[in-house]
């Protein structure tokens, strides 16, 4: 949180593919290529054993490293509601859970999305093509697909759309959330279904 709380508001491309996916180590490369030729600001958490074969960090090469420098932050966990609530997050690059999606619409964040199995596809593909907050990454992990993906929703024109319907959204959860909310009145009615049983 103190490498964010250094980083310009909305320019911090947050990385998490939750706690189970894991990547072949061609993939891996191509994630690091692509953050490369982004050159956006980056806190990636890497879990131990998110690459197939390896401890953790080792199989970074060290001209990423060097390139990168303070642009990029890579940690073994992150809070993960904090960091998308923090006014430095511009992006959520996900896997797609649930919620993981959720916790992003809830702070208003637009998500680059790369589903691995489950619930995860058609998550990625309501975000990006119903709800209009994200950019579904089509073809798995190219490199110039993965920097085009950060670009369009870090610093391109197409960004402003983005984060203007993640913060609509976000708006229509607070409403849904508060008390004679759509979402407040359900859990109150199952919590009274649930307490006459």
């Amino acid at each position: 949180m103190s490498w964010l709380d250094h980083q310009a508001p909305e320019s911090v491309l947050y990385i998490s593919f939750g706690s189970a996916a894991q990547l072949e180590k061609q993939d891996f490369m191509e994630v690091v290529h692509g953050l490369a030729i982004s050159k956006q600001p980056f806190l990636w958490v890497m879990r131990p054993a998110f690459v197939k074969g390896s401890e953790w960090i080792d199989l970074l090469p060290n001209w990423f490293l060097d390139l990168v420098g303070e642009r990029g932050h890579i940690v073994k966990w992150a809070p993960q509601q904090e960091v998308l609530a923090h006014q430095a997050t511009g992006a959520f690059w996900t896997h797609n859970g649930w919620n993981s999606t959720l916790e992003s619409i809830c702070e208003g964040v637009p998500m680059i999305c790369s589903p691995f199995w489950g619930d995860q596809p058609l998550d990625a593909r309501y975000v990006s093509d119903v709800l209009k907050v994200g950019v579904y990454l089509e073809n798995g992990w190219g490199k110039e697909e993965i920097a085009s993906a950060i670009r369009r929703v870090m610093v391109e024109d197409e960004r402003e759309d983005f984060r203007e319907r993640a913060r609509c959204l976000k708006e229509k959860v607070n409403v849904s959330l508060m008390k004679g909310g759509s979402s407040y009145e359900s859990l109150e009615s199952l919590v009274g279904y649930i307490s006459l049983l």
